[in-house]
Formats: C-alpha cells, sequence, structure tokens
C-alpha cells in the first residue's frame, strides 16, 4: 500500500480522534489504542522523510473550544518524547550523557555536574498553567496547542487545592500542574449522579472545560503541581529547589518524586511505581524522567517539540475498549444476583481479559448500558482484580437490550428489587446460596477448616446432602471415604479439620455465621462485650445501637439475623455437637501512657517481622484503636512495603505515618 495513502488517513483518523477526545470530551478509542495508531504514523514519517501539514505530531495539543477566551502563556508549555520501555529510556539517558561530555569538552572552565535525575509520577488528567502576579492567581489557562490556550481561572478557583494567594509577591510566575479527580470521588459522584462519568480523566478534563464553573465545583476537583514554567525574578538552581518553592507557596506536591545519582536506580524507581500504581487513588499513565540541574537542562535545549532534559516513561495501558457479547447473573451466599459480563477478548495490563464485573442492575443504568450487547465499551483493570466496565463509548442507545431476570438463574424463585439489588429470598434451597455460606463458614477468618474449598462444598451438597453449616459436624469416616477423590488421608484430614474447629473461638463464629452488614471488626466487638453467645443472640437492637460503630442498619441486621427460627436451630445443632465458640480471654490491661495511647492508628502494606493481626494486637495492648481507612481522625499510618492508596492519602492529609518497619518494632518493644 501507498505511505502516502496510509499517512493521509492516519492523519485524518487521529485528527478525528483528537476532536473527540480534546474538544467534545468524548473519546472514541481508549489511550492505548491511540497510542499505537499515533507511534505507527510516526514510524511513517521517519521511514519517508515526509510530515503531512496537519500531522498530529506536528502539534502539542488540540483546537481550542469556541466560548473561551484565547490566553497566550508568557512561556511555551513543552510536549514530553516517551520512552515505551526501558532501552528508549537508556538510549534518551545516552543522548543526554553525550551532548553534557561535548558541553565539556567545550566548556573545560566551567563544567556541568554528573547528570542526577528525578523521577515524577504523569498524572493522567487536564494541563493546568497558573499565572500568578505579586502573589495572586490572576489567569488559569489549559495547555492548548502549547503557546496559547484557553482562559478557565473561574473553573480553577473552584478547586480547593489550587491557592489563590501565595507567599512569593516579587513579580510575575507561572506554574503548571495537572487538574485531576481522585477515583474515591468519582466513585462518590457515581453514586448519585444523574449521568455517571466514564473515567477520572475525562471527567477532570470535561469539568475544567465546561463554561458553567458550578459543575467544576460539583466534581470536586484537585491538582498536583511540578514545575515552575516562568519567572521574571526568580532563578533556581535545581529541580528539587524547585520542589521546595512550589510547597513553600502552598501549592500540592505529589509525594512520591524521587532523586537519583544513580540511572539504574531510576529503572528501579520505575518497576515500584508500576506496582503502586494500582493502589493510588487518581490516574497516572507512566512517570516521567527529569534531569535535575537547571544550567544543564539550559545547555541540552530542546528539540522542535520536546524538552532534551525530560522524557515520559509509558507504562502498559489499564484502560482501553472492547466489545460486550453478553451478560450472565451469579447468585451469592446472601442471594444477592450479580451480573458478569463477558466481552470481546483483548489484552489490558499484560492480561486477556473476557469477563468483566458489572456490580447491579443500577450501575447498568447508571452507565449507560442498558442497550449496549453488540457494542464497544470501555473497560479499566486496576488492583489485579476483575476488570469493570465504565461506559459505552458511545451515548446512543444502539446495541440488543439487557434483560434483567425476574426468576432466581439458580432455583427459579421470583427476585425481590431492593435498591440497586435484586435478590433471591430463597436461602433455604437455593443451591448456590447454600453453597456460598458454607464455603464462608470454613474459610481461615471464619472457622479455619484447612483443606476446604468451594469445590468440597459442592461436591458435599451434591453427594451427602448437606445443607447447612451444622451438616459438617455430622460427617463420618464412611460417609466421605465413598466420594470421589476423597482417599482415606483426605478423609480424616478433612475430619480433623473439622474437630479443630470446634474450639475457635466466639469472634470467630460470629463471623462464620454470615450476619449481613457485619465484618470481622464488628463480630469482634460483639463477642468482647458481649463474651457469651447467646448474650448476643438476645441482645435487643437499643443495647446494640450503643456500642461503638454499630447503627441502626446494623443493629436491626443483628436482631433479625437471630430471630430466625431456622439460624436459631442450625446454632444449638452445631452447639450440641461440640462446637464452644468460646469467650474470649479476660480484656488485657490496657496501657494509657504508650506512645499509641489513644491513638487511631491504620495497618496498611506488607510487615516482615510480623503479621498484620499480630501488629494489631500489640497495638491494642499499647492503647490504639485499629482502624481500616485512612481519613483526618486518623492519628498514625503504619507502611509497609508495597503500601498504596491508604499511604498516598495519609501523606495527603499531612498524617504522620512510619515507613521504617524496624522503627516500628522499636517503638513496640519500648511501650511494652
Amino acid at each position: 500500500m501507498d505511505p502516502m495513502f496510509t499517512m493521509e488517513q492516519l492523519v485524518a483518523e487521529l485528527n478525528k480522534y483528537n476532536y473527540h477526545y480534546y474538544t467534545l470530551d468524548k473519546p472514541l478509542i481508549s489511550d492505548k489504542e491511540y497510542d499505537a495508531l499515533y507511534d505507527q504514523l510516526v514510524a511513517l514519517e521517519k521511514e519517508s522523510g515526509m510530515t503531512l501539514p496537519d500531522s498530529p505530531t506536528q502539534r502539542v495539543g488540540g483546537e481550542l473550544l469556541k466560548g473561551f477566551a484565547q490566553h497566550r502563556h508568557l512561556a511555551s508549555l513543552w510536549s514530553l518524547d516517551k520512552a515505551q520501555n526501558v532501552e528508549q529510556l537508556a538510549s534518551w539517558n545516552a543522548r543526554a550523557a553525550k551532548l553534557v561530555a561535548d558541553y565539556n569538552s567545550k566548556n573545560p572552565g566551567n563544567p556541568l555536574p554528573e547528570l542526577s535525575y528525578a523521577v515524577e509520577l504523569k498524572f493522567d488528567g487536564l494541563t493546568l498553567n497558573l499565572t500568578y502576579t505579586d502573589g495572586r492567581l490572576v489567569q488559569a489557562a489549559t495547555r492548548g496547542n502549547g503557546v496559547v490556550g484557553e482562559g478557565i481561572l473561574a473553573q480553577v478557583k473552584t478547586i480547593k487545592s489550587v491557592p489563590l494567594s501565595i507567599p512569593y509577591k516579587d513579580g510575575t510566575i507561572e506554574v503548571q500542574g495537572e487538574g485531576i479527580m481522585n477515583l474515591s470521588v468519582l466513585e462518590s459522584y457515581n453514586q448519585t449522579a444523574a449521568e455517571p462519568l466514564k473515567n477520572a480523566r475525562n471527567a477532570a478534563a470535561g469539568a475544567l472545560r465546561n463554561l458553567n464553573p458550578k459543575v467544576t465545583a460539583e466534581r470536586r476537583l484537585s491538582a498536583f503541581f511540578y514545575n515552575v514554567g516562568y519567572s521574571d525574578n526568580i532563578r533556581f538552581d535545581s529541580h528539587k529547589e524547585m520542589m521546595d518553592f512550589l510547597r513553600d507557596n502552598h501549592f500540592k506536591v505529589n509525594p512520591f518524586i524521587t532523586y537519583f545519582q544513580n540511572f539504574d536506580d531510576v529503572v528501579e524507581q520505575l518497576q515500584d511505581i508500576q506496582e503502586r500504581r494500582s493502589g493510588l487513588d487518581y490516574l497516572i499513565d507512566g512517570a516521567v524522567i527529569k534531569i535535575v540541574d537547571m544550567r544543564t537542562r539550559e545547555a541540552l535545549g530542546y528539540t522542535d517539540k520536546f524538552p532534551r532534559w525530560a522524557v515520559a516513561f509509558k507504562f502498559e495501558a489499564e484502560e482501553t475498549t472492547t466489545v460486550l457479547e453478553s451478560v450472565s447473573w451469579e447468585v451469592g451466599r446472601t442471594g444477592k444476583i450479580t451480573p458478569v459480563a463477558r466481552v470481546e477478548a483483548v489484552e489490558l495490563a499484560g492480561v486477556t481479559v473476557q469477563n468483566c464485573t458489572l456490580n447491579n442492575i443500577g450501575d447498568i443504568e447508571r452507565k449507560n448500558l442498558k442497550h449496549a450487547l453488540g457494542t464497544r465499551v470501555f473497560i479499566r483493570r486496576s488492583n489485579d482484580v476483575i476488570p469493570e466496565i465504565l461506559g459505552k463509548v458511545t451515548e446512543e442507545s444502539d446495541g440488543e437490550e439487557i434483560v434483567y431476570p425476574e426468576h432466581c438463574p439458580a432455583c427459579g424463585s421470583p427476585l425481590e428489587q431492593r435498591g440497586a439489588h435484586l435478590f433471591c429470598n430463597n436461602n433455604l434451597e437455593c443451591k448456590p446460596q447454600i453453597i456460598g455460606k458454607i464455603t464462608h463458614f470454613a474459610s481461615r477468618d471464619a472457622m479455619d477448616i484447612e483443606t476446604f474449598s468451594v469445590m468440597t462444598a459442592e461436591q458435599l451438597y451434591n453427594e451427602l446432602n448437606v445443607r447447612e453449616p451444622a451438616d459438617l459436624y455430622t460427617l463420618t469416616f464412611e460417609d466421605l471415604i465413598k466420594l470421589d477423590r476423597f482417599g482415606e488421608k483426605k478423609a480424616n484430614n478433612l475430619l480433623a479439620s473439622l474437630e479443630k474447629s470446634k474450639s475457635r473461638d466466639l469472634a470467630s463464629f460470629l463471623f462464620a455465621l454470615g450476619i449481613p452488614n457485619t465484618g470481622k471488626s464488628t463480630t469482634k466487638m460483639l463477642a468482647e462485650h458481649f463474651r457469651d453467645l447467646h448474650a448476643v443472640m438476645n441482645a435487643t437492637a437499643e443495647e446494640l445501637v450503643a456500642l461503638p460503630d454499630v447503627g441502626g442498619i446494623v443493629a436491626d441486621s443483628i436482631v433479625g439475623f437471630f430471630a430466625d427460627p431456622m439460624i436459631k436451630a442450625g446454632i444449638e445443632k452445631m452447639l450440641s455437637l461440640g462446637v464452644e465458640a468460646k469467650a474470649p480471654e479476660a480484656p488485657r490491661v490496657v496501657s494509657t501512657d504508650s506512645f499509641f495511647s489513644g491513638k487511631t492508628v491504620v495497618l496498611t502494606g506488607t510487615l516482615h517481622q510480623l503479621t498484620r493481626d499480630e501488629a494489631a494486637e500489640k497495638l491494642e495492648a499499647l492503647g490504639a484503636k485499629i482502624t481500616g481507612s485512612v481519613s483526618k481522625k486518623t492519628d498514625l499510618v503504619i507502611a509497609g512495603e508495597k503500601a498504596g492508596s491508604k499511604l498516598a492519602k495519609a501523606q495527603q492529609l499531612g498524617i504522620q505515618v512510619i515507613e521504617d518497619e524496624n522503627e516500628f518494632i522499636r517503638l513496640l518493644n519500648t511501650e511494652a
């Protein structure tokens, strides 16, 4: 095929996608797909030596929106060259080192220092360029084409992390950053939004380029800042000095910025960022590597489009598009019916994706997926879990309808809708519910029945008529030995595990029962407060509401659960078969004068010298309160290896963090 014809097609296609992305805020393809087409065009231009005048490779940004006043930047906003792998990154580094060596050979009396590097996150939002004169914010603009952008001062003023005035009063500066929407904010917004947002990147871009600042304010955006692009008075010797200036002037600077003298350490840091990526509360699509020394930056200069002293290292895309092929409905142990989407197989973040979560029918409605079968949808994969469908690529209802079930797909019972969910109420005869309850009962945090699995639960249901947890304690060797894949050793091991589980404590037993709206912390609190199974079973809603962290919904769930005669009969049967549900040991004396006394503490990441449960137990003995999430009420975060979003949130809120495990152990031992 004629290369020129292919280039013309690619340019037309990419410009169409740019228009939908930058001007209409309605992307038609994912970043991953766009990058593949863009890279194909770059390769053709390099091979042919020709560049079409309207090629997107010749521009930094897209077209301006009508309705916004144009703003000419005081200094150009440059794009960044890309490195897709370590080899390309090493080539960039080698070019920079050669240029420094050439400069030093010509200027032996005033040589540049050895290269050192800053590594920052590459945020996936909308670039902001803020102008401050004599300490006051006087303009804010988008990147635009790098020379002229769109004035969005009223919109940017709604971002609470953007200072309206700064301590630095000496003339005019331009500060660059990225407007973002935190993923937790997006999730909260979509719970009540009439029109849910597809992803955080477009949510931020659409809000900042909306002519109504009230819409921007509703999105609760944030921003990180990373560069002073222009100043008529101040100069910096290093990138670190610039970052300190930004922090000192009340700009929000992301805590994930590191400095290295050795290029190999840069490569290692990139791997660490990729591992942390899924735990962040905002989108990133890579990292930016910058040379620290400012005089070196000036000597290296710029190409026509990029600075030679910085490069963007692109990560594997976590978002793409594919075709929604079908939706099936699965029944959980509580009777909740969950839709599971089957999509056309697609590579995403290093794996082949075929199944995606849809959460519930409310999720389907909010994301405009009711008529989406056979159409393209956006999907995102994070935290190494089943990917999520974000929404349709187009807004039209041009696909086949997803039909909601009226009867349970497992037992045929009529379904009941509660809020956004469908439920099967046939909890005594619905096979998936029974198998799910038995599997949960046997799980590690519950009765900890070793060698038990969901396959075991299904086999016992099918072949030995096990219908409730109590039936497990009636099993005999003769029952088990006749089952397929159950030899003498496996049968004896299961019976030994069942016998051992009878001595599990009250908190574990209560958790194993699967009381609706309760988790491990609640059942532990109930066990420690009441210290007797029947006292818990007979507790009133008034008594329960008076306990810490128990509201009306949880109290009603507990009372309603134990009011069920079938539940009570099953519990009494287990007690008669030897299950003890032992009361916890007498509460230990809790320290009131340790470093941890009275502090609300969050544990996150992996500890190597003790388990998370052991750490929590020691902290509680020293007077700390352990919680699972970081908030303004948190006093201290203990961050182990690969700590993610909780650590990031703590740093953003200015909460004290202990990242050195040896220091944490020292404090525990000192105060014990």
